[in-house]
């Protein structure tokens, strides 16, 4: 991907965890309306069940593959380069239907490019969650393979000692959505939201992420994935006010021209065709 104008590829806005030891969850997680499903292999499963997740996962993505056809976009979060599981990990999505692959603890480039050597056609999603991952933000952004980066907030937070998930985590929100659009990347996807039995919460998260420039947000609950996606859609209030650009700007013949007192330029025209876009698929699109 580049930093050409639109490509008109939509982007997952939700990205629902779902527990690799679980297979029953699978089909539920496909159907709920999540744009992503995210076979967890790392932190949702103990280390005595970490076998146990990979063969279900595995499994599972063999059945899919003769037939069993979700409604979303199928991703595995393996466990970490540093762990006992990461290599069984990978080889599972060598070949096995798996689109994306999401890597926690994502801190050196050089484990990128060795997972997108053996898996060239799965995209990797990088779950930065460290200082260290902070701070090699263009490296890991520019590995081959990078679709997409991912903040993980609540290991973040522990690993720096930071309390809060607002203002506190602002700059380092800022640096990976400039990181990711540098590397011309798809926007970024915010971290978990933990209220659950929330939405007003829910949903005032998944408007700050999306007014800072991510594109998507990690559900842990089935309960998250209807409000994350409408935070990430766009109102019946934008869709109006773009077609309102548009066309003005189309009736202008190239002369200045003005909407709601404020003047069309072709920033806002192409933020208006954006928008118009995302009103069409459900899904916010890549730069």
């Amino acid at each position: 991907m580049s930093l050409a104008p639109s490509s008109g590829k939509a982007v997952a806005r939700s990205l629902l965890f779902v527990p690799g030891h679980q297979a029953a969850r699978f089909d539920k997680a496909c159907q709920s309306g999540a744009d992503a499903v995210v076979l967890d292999l790392e932190d949702a499963v103990p280390p005595d069940r970490k076998e146990d997740a990979r063969a279900q996962v595995g499994q599972w993505l063999a059945a899919r593959r003769v037939g069993t056809e979700p409604h979303a976009l199928v991703a595995v979060r393996i466990n970490a380069a540093d762990t006992p599981w990461h290599a069984a990990d990978r080889s599972l999505c060598a070949g096995a239907g798996v689109e994306a692959l999401m890597l926690p603890k994502a801190e050196d480039a050089a484990v990128l490019r060795a997972i997108a050597t053996v898996l060239p056609a799965v995209a990797l999603w990088p779950l930065v969650e460290t200082a260290r991952g902070i701070a090699r933000l263009d490296e890991i952004a520019s590995a081959p393979g990078v679709q997409r980066l991912v903040f993980g907030t609540i290991d973040f937070q522990a690993d720096l000692d930071i309390e809060g998930d607002g203002q506190e985590l602002l700059f380092f929100r800022s640096r990976i959505v400039l990181a990711s659009r540098l590397a011309g990347l798809q926007s970024p996807v915010d971290g978990v939201s933990t209220a659950i039995d929330d939405p007003a919460r829910i949903e005032a998260d998944a408007l700050h992420a999306r007014r800072m420039g991510f594109g998507g947000k990690l559900c842990i609950h089935p309960k998250q994935v209807a409000v994350v996606n409408r935070g990430f859609s766009p109102t019946l209030a934008q869709v109006d006010w773009a077609r309102r650009v548009i066309d003005a700007d189309a009736a202008s013949g190239g002369a200045p021209v003005t909407v709601d007192g404020k003047m069309v330029d072709r920033p806002v025209v192409l933020k208006a065709q954006a928008v118009l876009r995302a009103a069409m698929t459900g899904r916010p699109q890549t730069p």
